[in-house]
Formats: C-alpha cells, sequence, structure tokens
C-alpha cells in the first residue's frame, strides 16, 4: 500500500466571527478548491480561527486588575489588564520575569502569556481586544469531526494548532 500526505492550504476562508459554522466554511472552501474531502482525511484549523468563532476576544476597557494582576505586571512589565486575563485563564503562575509570565494554563499545558495574543483580532474602532484560546480545544475538535461525518458523511480528523511547538488538540 503506498502511502502519502498531500498538504493544501484552502483558500478563501474569510475573516471569522463568533458564531460561524467553521465546517460550513471549509466545506465551501474545498468546492471552490475543487477538493473532495475523503475519509481518513485531517483538516488543520489554527487556534486562532477556532477561538474567534468561540467569541473568545477580550476588550480590555472591560477588565479590571486585581492587585496581584497589578504586581506581576509590575515585574513583567505588561498591561496589568493583559495580566488579569493570564490569571483568570491559568491554574498557577510558574515564572514571571520580564516581559513573559509562564503559567500553568487550566487546559494543563504549559505556556507563556496564557496563550493570549492581540495580534489579528478584529473589533469595532477603539476597541483594545486580546484573543483567549478556546475553552475547550478537544471538545471543540471532536464536535467539528462529528459535524464534518453528520455534513458529509465522512470521517475527517480535525486537529486545532497553535505556533507553539507541541501545542494542540486533535479528533480523530
Amino acid at each position: 500500500m503506498v502511502r502519502r500526505m498531500m498538504l493544501t492550504a484552502l483558500e478563501g476562508i474569510p475573516s471569522v466571527m463568533p458564531g460561524d459554522d467553521l465546517v460550513a466554511l471549509v466545506v465551501e472552501a474545498c468546492k471552490r478548491s475543487d477538493l473532495a474531502l475523503e475519509d481518513g482525511d485531517v483538516i488543520v484549523l489554527a487556534q486562532k480561527i477556532v477561538s474567534k468563532t468561540e467569541g473568545r476576544s477580550v476588550d480590555l476597557r472591560d477588565v479590571v486588575p486585581s492587585p496581584k494582576a497589578r504586581e506581576l505586571a509590575e515585574v513583567a512589565q505588561k498591561d496589568p489588564r493583559v495580566v488579569e486575563l493570564i490569571l483568570r485563564e491559568s491554574i498557577s503562575v510558574l515564572r514571571c520575569r520580564l516581559g513573559v509570565i509562564i503559567v500553568e494554563h487550566r487546559s494543563g499545558l504549559v505556556m507563556a502569556n496564557a496563550g493570549i495574543d492581540a495580534s489579528n483580532v478584529d473589533g469595532a474602532a477603539g476597541d483594545e481586544r486580546v484573543l483567549l484560546l478556546p475553552e475547550d480545544a478537544d471538545r471543540t475538535a471532536s464536535a467539528l469531526r462529528d459535524n464534518f461525518k453528520s455534513c458529509l458523511g465522512r470521517d475527517i480528523g480535525v486537529v486545532i494548532n497553535d505556533s507553539l511547538e507541541g501545542r494542540g488538540a486533535t479528533a480523530r
């Protein structure tokens, strides 16, 4: 049996909004690219697109930092509101130094700044938005896999990936 792996970047996925149907967006992009998903294919989705559809963005103007957040923010030289979100998303702080706070995320992963990201976050003018990691990436990957099965009648694997090496959720 010949095994091969092909990677195809789907074009035409729009900027997603909270509540968007990722399965429908992927299926449409596949159709436009003349690709047919088959049993055993795997779709890899960026964590950011999943977080956006789950509405995991926060406007920093709505965040009130705690005294602990202010203390760590001074050490790390970070926005105290971001540090407050880091604390909310984390089980424990493992290390704090200039520019970075290493935490155990509530998902159990050890990472910098609880994975909070301010790049490419859509919002209204004047927003100061940051994006949190998905609420439960494993559950989301499983739900997406089930939705692909319902929509296409195919067993499609789903990986929710992030640029941090070793971090991601899968559903096979």
